[in-house]
């Protein structure tokens, strides 16, 4: 009978610590969530974080990115071109802006009855979508097939 007794008493005890864990797991978690809820409400961005080691501008500010994005499409004039960049990103502000890093492509032109290829590369440039241009910045060089070379810090190409 003494060791049914001291089964009793350890599982007593047993039992007064897991609902001790539960209260506190339980509680912890209920503040965590009402933590992320609150950020997330009061300053109306739905990736917030109270992790302070975390930069949520930076990934909010560039959420969708590529590496080796290639972009291909066709002029107003049904030439086409291809634009090539190491790195890619959208930002949620501005969706119709493609940023690039390490740009290269080709584009095609017609200049007095002559198709002209052109091979291009830049630093870093911005693809707009809805005006169809490319902005290319930082040593920019394009070299033409007719033999021309332009070497410029900046240049704006419509589609």
């Amino acid at each position: 009978m003494s060791s049914n007794n001291r089964n009793f008493i350890l599982f007593k005890k047993h039992r007064r610590l897991t609902r001790i864990w539960q209260f506190l797991f339980t509680g912890w978690g209920l503040v965590m969530v009402a933590a992320l809820v609150a950020g997330a409400v009061f300053t109306k961005q739905l990736l917030w974080t109270p992790i302070t080691a975390i930069n949520m501008i930076d990934i909010a500010s560039n959420q969708f990115k590529m590496t080796n994005a290639k972009f291909a499409g066709i002029d107003r004039n049904g030439e086409p071109f291809s634009i090539n960049a190491k790195i890619a990103r959208q930002e949620y502000d501005n969706p119709d802006i493609i940023y690039m890093d390490g740009v290269f492509g080709t584009t095609v032109r017609i200049t007095n009855g002559q198709k002209i290829t052109d091979n291009i590369h830049a630093n870093t440039g911005e693809y707009n979508q809805s005006k169809r241009y490319i902005r290319l910045i930082g040593n920019v060089h394009i070299n033409s097939s007719n033999g021309d070379k332009i070497n410029t810090p900046e240049m704006v190409i419509r589609l």
